[in-house]
């Protein structure tokens, strides 16, 4: 919808002016005139033209949605933000925007199609030892795979494509209130939901048992020693 907007207001744009020039110009010489200057502006930009119509190419062929969760050209990896006339805008693991145009790529695998990435995190408190976060968000992949081995994808051998996995440290200082700590996992798209809910029990039982330090808790302590009555 958001790229039919855009193709329906650029399409009115340029009638509108076709129809203001038309009561100043002789349209029949304008548009003779108009070939030779549009042969000139398609060689300059060849490149945007050419990002506008593979964009149009992968939308009416439907090959990617809002939401989907993409690898473009085998290097960046994320969920589909933004869809515009000339370029997507993913979200990566990491937490960093990055944005290509269509021009630019040459190859894109959509993970949605019969798959989809479960990714749940924990927010820790920046006081927290990274290490032994580390050893429980490890702990907790193995259990996911032991425990949730049926909802994972697998190959034609019966092997997970990619099973739950602990992607460390995605982003720091999430909101300025500690670091974002990943686990992920590639599940049949049919089951998708349960097992996102089945990691994110995984994941808050884990802290709970480790006395892990929520992003939250370090608020809480500095407020209630600055509290007189506390």
């Amino acid at each position: 919808m958001h790229f039919s907007n855009q193709v329906l207001k650029g399409l009115g744009l340029v009638f509108f002016l076709i129809y203001v020039l038309s009561h100043f110009f002789d349209l029949t010489r304008l548009v003779t005139g108009s070939v030779v200057v549009a042969g000139a502006l398609a060689i300059i930009f060849q490149h945007i033209i050419r990002d506008y119509i593979m964009g149009l190419a992968y939308l009416f062929e439907r090959q990617i949605h809002l939401g989907d969760y993409v690898i473009i050209n085998g290097n960046r990896q994320g969920k589909i933000e933004e869809i515009s006339m000339r370029h997507l805008q993913i979200r990566q693991y990491d937490g960093y925007v990055y944005t290509v145009s269509y021009g630019n790529i040459t190859e894109l695998q959509n993970g949605n199609r019969g798959m989809r990435r479960v990714n749940e995190s924990l927010i820790l408190n920046y006081r927290q030892n990274p290490d032994e976060a580390f050893k429980v968000m490890e702990e907790v992949a193995r259990t996911c795979n032991e425990k949730y081995d049926e909802f994972l994808l697998k190959d034609f051998h019966g092997a997970p494509v990619e099973g739950f996995k602990f992607n460390q440290i995605t982003e720091l200082n999430v909101d300025y209130r500690g670091h974002r700590y990943s686990l992920s996992g590639l599940v049949k798209e049919a089951h998708f939901v349960d097992a996102s809910k089945k990691v994110r029990y995984e994941l808050a039982m884990a802290a709970y048992m480790n006395n892990l330090m929520m992003a939250e808790s370090g608020e809480l302590e500095n407020k209630k020693s600055f509290d007189p009555q506390g």
